[in-house]
């Protein structure tokens, strides 16, 4: 039974898949667009959107629990500086995902995951 089992594994063990959300989540708030599979880019939204509201809080508490997942403390004060206050107002859906095709070697779905 699968209850209250959510997420992909992804093909990695706990750590690895914690280890890749933050690498994404770090690259995705510096660059504001990043390419990866689809699977991959789904996994990332919720974690992203997460850390954006947090931030919207703006307090010491909310830098905080953000940069227990973000290690970057320049990512973290462009987050808190400029990514947060351009959403301000908004509740929510801050990342949308584009398929742009399929990988050549394995015919995976690639998707661009940018901040909308």
């Amino acid at each position: 039974m699968r209850h209250r089992s959510s997420g992909r594994k992804l093909n990695r063990n706990s750590s690895s898949r914690i280890a890749l959300a933050r690498a994404q989540a770090t690259a995705l708030l510096r660059e504001g667009r990043i390419q990866t599979t689809v699977a991959k880019a789904k996994e990332l939204r919720p974690y992203v959107e997460k850390l954006i509201t947090t931030a919207k809080g703006g307090d010491l508490h909310s830098r905080r629990l953000v940069l227990r997942d973000i290690h970057d403390k320049a990512v973290v004060t462009k987050l808190f500086d400029e990514i947060a206050p351009k959403y301000a107002e908004r509740p929510g859906g801050y990342t949308r995902i584009l398929r742009v095709g399929v990988r050549r070697g394995d015919a995976t779905p690639i998707a661009l995951i940018e901040l909308v």
